[in-house]
């Protein structure tokens, strides 16, 4: 054992870190867009505080596009794309892009689905009281749909996870790489093991964590 992480240990752990990384910029990133986004399509459907079919059916048409195409033809499919924005389309730089494009459509819906789950009750006595819609959504549905919301990046995040392990694709390494590299490639089961540990723990930690701060922001209410 000791040996092992002798050989393997600083491997594993920049696998593990340029992870993190490619994970926790790509988040950032796709919750700045997804969640907006997501408001918009509610505000904007049928029935909505503003709206606007035609927004409505564009984006909406756009979103689930983006989300039928598998994150590795999308990670080809936009390299011209990703070289515009980030300058590069190799490396950790490189494929945040792809993985930002891949995942916000995906936070958009979920933010969606949370965001109509919030009793239209409330929402129309707000309205009643001459709010704004902006703050109505903002100050209201957000922060009753908080729970739902965290639930929704929680199964994101994991799904983000899963994407960057094809990163690997483009030089970004990650664990995903050094599992196929090491472990499949030069035939060293134990590293692909190991990684496969690391990310199965990652993702048990996220869960908990989000579904354990889900559950406490349902009961602040």
């Amino acid at each position: 054992m000791a040996e092992f992480f002798v050989e393997w240990g600083d491997v594993i752990w920049e696998g593990f870190l340029q992870t993190l990384t490619m994970t926790s910029i790509s988040l950032v990133i796709a919750i700045l867009i997804g969640l907006p986004l997501g408001i918009l399509l509610v505000v904007t459907r049928q029935g909505g505080q503003s709206e606007n079919r035609w927004l409505y059916q564009v984006l909406n048409w756009i979103i689930n596009i983006i989300r039928s195409i598998p994150f590795i033809i999308l990670l080809f499919f936009i390299l011209p794309f990703t070289k515009l924005i980030a300058g590069t389309t190799i490396g950790v730089q490189g494929v945040i892009v792809p993985l930002v494009v891949y995942t916000a459509p995906y936070i958009a819906r979920l933010m969606e689905s949370a965001l109509l789950e919030v009793d239209k009750g409330i929402v129309e006595a707000y309205q009643s009281m001459g709010i704004s819609t902006t703050k109505i959504i903002w100050y209201v549905v957000v922060r009753e749909a908080r729970s739902g919301i965290i639930l929704g990046l929680t199964i994101a995040t994991i799904g983000l996870i899963g994407a960057t392990a094809m990163a690997g694709l483009v030089g970004a390494g990650g664990l995903g790489d050094i599992a196929f590299q090491y472990g499949h490639l030069r035939f060293e089961p134990t590293v692909m093991y190991t990684t496969i540990l690391v990310l199965i723990i990652m993702v048990q930690l996220i869960q908990s964590f989000g579904s354990q701060l889900a559950k406490r922001l349902k009961r602040e209410g």
